[in-house]
C-alpha cells in the first residue's frame, strides 16, 4: 500500500457506522425514513444506497460527499471534465468501468483519480498497479463518474468511421443486425453523441441524398453528421425497432420510448416518427432524469424569487401555475417543485401527457386519448383517489381548467401549466377559457412565468468596458447607471465555438394576494394586474435576464433575443 493512500486512511476507526447511521447523524435522513428504507431493502434486496436514492430520501450527490467526508477524500465536479487522451491511457476502458472510477490528471508519477466509492481499497490497488503511479483519491456521484467514462473514453471512437464500416459490410438491413455489428454501433454512437452534447432533442432529418442528424444543444440545432441515403432506411427501421414501433408502417405518425444504457445508468428517450416526402422524420426527446433535482436551489431563482416560491408551495391548497413556451423548463420547475413537497406524510398524484420522469412515493398517470383518457376524464377520477397535492400536466380546455380551479378551492394543492406570454396573462386567459372571476382570487396562489437563456461559457467569456448598446433597446433607461461593463460571448474548444455552454432559466414569481381581488372582478386590464405585481415586489423575466446578464451568467444579446 503507497504512502499516498496510508495518510489517507490510517487514522480511520477501525469499526464504521453503517450507511444509514451515517447519513442520520449528518442530518441527511430521518429515523422513520431510514426504517422505511431498510424495509424496502430487506423486501426487495440490493444495496441500501440505491433504495435511499430510488424512493427519494437522500441523493447520489449526498451519498458520496458523506462518503468522501469521512475518508477525509474532496467531492469534485466531473459533469463537464474533458481529461486527456495520455491520462486516459493510464486506466483502460474496463478497469475505469469495473472499479467505477476514471483518472483525472497525472503529475510526476501522482495519479489523481475520481472514485464512486472512495473506500473501495481493491480498486485503488488494482488501478494503483495498472497505472504504476501513485493513487490520489478524490470522489464523485457514482451516476457523474460513469458518464464521464463513457463520454471520456469513446471520444476516439468516430462515427464517421462507424458510417464507413456500415457501408463496406455485406448487409445494412437493421432487422437482422446483430448486437456489436456496425449498424447497431451506429445507431447508438448517435444517441451517445446528443446525450454528451447535452443536446435535449436529436433530429434524423432525411433529404433527397442524405439524412442529416442534428442535436437541439442549448436550444439552437445545429448539425452534427451527415447520413449516406444509402443506410438511412437501415438507421430508422433500427430506430424503430429499439422504440418498439411498427417497422413495417410508414405511412403514419408513430410514437414510442427508449430506455437506452449510458455510463452505467439508463436515459429515456421519447421517439416520434413522421412520414415526409423522402422518409420517415425521427425526433428523439432527451429525457434526462438528472435535470431534475428536486431542490428549489437549483433551479437558478434569485433568493428574493425563492423565497416568493417557498411561500406558494407552503399553501396547503390553492393553484399554482407555470406560464412559458414549449422548452421553457416548465416541466423541471413543475417536478422540483413536487420534490419539495413531503411525500411522506401527503398524496401526491400526476396526470401527465407523456410522464416523462419518474418520481418515488408519488403516483403518476399516463394521459391516453385514444381511449377516452383525457387531462378532464383523468382529473375527474383522480379526485376520488384522496389526493393532498395534484400535479397536472396541462390546462388545456375550460373543462379541465374548472377541475383544476375547484380542487384548489376545496383543499388540494394543484400544480398545473398554461401557455401564455407572461404571468399576468395567465389570469385573462384562465377568464377566457370560461372559469368566473369570482373564484380566481381565492383559488390562484402562485404564477411562475419562464424561458430558458443560453449560458455564458466560463472558459472564454469576456468582459468589455462600457454599456451594452442593446440596453438602448430596452426600456429599463435607470439600469444604464448602474454599471460600466458587460459580458461578451467568444467561443472556444470547451463550447464548440459558440461562447455559451449550457442554459440558465429567467423568472417572474406572481403572488396572488388580496391586492389582485378588485382588479379580477372588475375585469381589470393586463397592464393593470402588472403594475399591481410590480408594486407587489414581483420582478419581471426582462429584469432578471438583465440582473443575470450583469452577474456574467450569460449576456445582453441572449436577453434580447429571447425576451424581445
Amino acid at each position: 500500500m503507497t504512502q499516498q493512500r496510508v495518510s489517507q486512511t490510517a487514522a480511520k476507526p477501525a469499526v464504521r457506522k453503517p450507511l444509514g447511521q451515517r447519513l442520520v447523524d449528518a442530518n441527511l435522513l430521518r429515523e422513520s425514513e431510514l426504517d422505511l428504507a431498510l424495509r424496502e431493502q430487506k423486501r426487495g434486496g440490493g444495496f441500501l444506497g440505491e433504495v435511499l436514492v430510488t424512493l427519494g430520501f437522500v441523493s447520489e450527490e449526498e451519498i458520496a460527499a458523506c462518503l468522501a467526508d469521512e475518508n477525509d477524500v474532496d467531492m469534485v465536479a466531473i459533469r463537464d471534465v474533458e481529461v486527456a487522451p495520455e491520462v486516459l491511457n493510464l486506466v483502460s476502458y474496463d478497469a475505469a468501468r469495473l472499479h467505477k472510477a476514471i483518472p483525472l490528471r497525472e503529475e510526476n508519477g501522482l495519479l489523481t483519480v475520481v472514485f464512486a466509492d472512495s473506500l473501495d481499497v481493491v480498486a485503488q490497488d488494482a488501478l494503483e498497479r495498472e497505472s504504476g503511479c501513485t493513487i490520489k483519491i478524490v470522489a464523485a456521484p457514482e451516476a457523474q463518474v460513469m458518464e464521464a467514462i463513457e463520454r471520456n473514453y469513446s471520444r476516439s471512437s468516430s462515427i464517421n468511421e462507424t458510417i464507413e464500416q456500415v457501408l463496406s459490410g455485406d448487409s445494412i438491413d437493421a432487422t437482422q443486425a446483430e448486437e456489436g455489428s456496425p449498424m447497431v454501433r451506429l445507431v447508438d454512437q448517435i444517441i451517445a453523441i446528443g446525450i454528451k452534447c447535452r443536446a435535449t432533442d436529436i433530429h434524423l432529418q432525411p433529404e433527397e441524398r442524405n439524412m442529416r442528424v442534428r442535436l437541439r444543444v442549448d436550444g439552437i440545432l445545429r448539425e452534427e453528421v451527415v447520413v449516406p441515403k444509402a443506410i438511412q432506411s437501415a438507421v430508422l427501421a433500427r430506430l424503430k425497432l429499439m422504440a418498439n414501433l411498427d417497422i413495417t408502417e410508414k405511412r403514419i405518425p408513430q410514437d414510442g420510448r427508449i430506455r437506452f444504457n449510458f455510463g452505467g445508468g439508463y436515459v429515456d428517450l421519447r421517439v416520434s416518427t413522421l412520414p415526409t416526402n423522402h422518409g420517415e422524420s425521427i425526433v428523439m426527446r432527451i429525457l434526462d432524469g438528472a435535470a431534475v433535482q428536486l431542490s428549489l436551489s437549483n433551479l437558478g431563482l434569485s433568493d428574493r424569487d425563492l423565497n416568493r416560491v417557498e411561500k406558494i408551495i407552503s399553501h396547503p391548497y390553492g393553484m399554482l401555475l407555470v406560464t412559458g413556451p414549449t422548452g421553457s423548463g416548465k416541466t423541471t420547475t413543475l417536478y422540483t417543485a413536487l420534490g419539495s413537497i413531503d411525500r411522506e406524510s401527503t398524496s401526491v398524484f400526476t396526470l401527465e401527457d407523456p410522464i416523462e420522469y419518474t418520481l418515488p412515493m408519488i403516483r403518476q398517470t399516463q394521459v391516453n386519448a385514444d381511449v377516452g383518457m383525457d387531462f378532464a376524464t383523468g382529473l375527474r377520477a383522480l379526485l376520488r383517489q384522496d389526493p393532498d397535492v395534484i400535479l397536472v400536466g396541462e390546462v388545456r380546455d375550460r373543462e379541465t381548467a374548472e377541475l383544476a380551479t375547484r380542487a384548489a378551492l376545496t383543499g388540494h394543492l394543484v400544480f398545473s401549466t398554461l401557455h401564455t406570454n407572461s404571468a399576468v396573462g395567465v389570469i385573462p386567459r384562465l377568464i377566457d377559457m370560461g372559469i368566473d372571476r369570482y373564484l380566481l382570487p381565492s383559488a390562484l396562489v402562485g404564477i411562475i412565468g419562464q424561458r430558458l437563456l443560453r449560458k455564458l461559457c466560463t472558459h472564454c467569456r469576456e468582459k468589455v468596458p462600457g454599456v451594452d448598446a442593446l440596453l438602448a433597446s430596452i426600456e429599463l433607461t435607470d439600469r444604464t447607471q448602474e454599471v460600466d461593463f458587460h459580458w461578451r460571448a467568444v467561443g472556444c474548444d470547451q463550447c464548440g465555438d459558440t461562447g455559451f455552454s449550457g442554459r440558465i432559466a429567467v423568472y417572474e414569481v406572481l403572488l396572488v394576494d388580496s391586492d389582485f381581488h378588485d382588479a379580477i372582478l372588475e375585469g381589470g386590464a393586463e397592464s393593470r394586474l402588472l403594475e399591481l405585481a410590480i408594486r407587489g415586489g414581483m420582478t419581471t423575466m426582462l429584469q432578471d435576464g438583465i440582473d443575470k446578464a450583469y452577474a456574467g451568467l450569460t449576456n445582453m444579446a441572449e436577453v434580447v433575443r429571447v425576451l424581445r
